[in-house]
């Protein structure tokens, strides 16, 4: 499994929201600037967070986006499916299952735990968990 520069983004997105969240609708382009991304790519990666019901969004000149839920309540997984679909190890792990049906390979226990043990941490690591090590990280004023 590799994450590809959208789902990286896009926890670089809500973390952005996350960490500026005021209440108010955060222009894209405010986004855009902090994070040195494209306001065209962000525009595709918005729309995938928005569908997946994780932003709102608001047009006009107060406009722009903010968090559809609390930080709590977002985990890192819901984020890099929302951005990449389906993070199995491999293909027969997602919902079609395995081609071979019950002749499934000797080695697909080995699979389901690398997937089980991949969905446990980025299920365990909230949006929120996100944001307080980004606040202790900027705190640290080690000399």
């Amino acid at each position: 499994m590799k994450i590809s520069t959208k789902g990286r983004y896009a926890l670089r997105i809500m973390l952005d929201l996350a960490l500026h969240n005021t209440g108010e609708y955060i222009p894209l382009k405010d986004i855009a600037s902090r994070q040195e991304i494209t306001v065209k790519y962000l525009e595709q990666i918005i729309g995938l967070l928005s569908k997946a019901g994780y932003l709102h969004s608001l047009r006009g000149n107060s406009g722009g986006y903010r968090l559809a839920k609390s930080p709590e309540e977002c985990t890192a997984g819901d984020v890099l499916r929302a951005a990449e679909g389906s993070l199995a190890p491999l293909a027969c792990q997602e919902s079609d299952g395995c081609p071979q049906g019950s002749n499934c390979c000797e080695t697909r226990k080995f699979w389901d735990g690398l997937n089980s043990v991949i969905s446990e941490y980025i299920d365990g690591v909230s949006l929120a968990d996100l944001v307080e090590q980004q606040q202790r990280t900027e705190l640290d004023y080690s000399i």
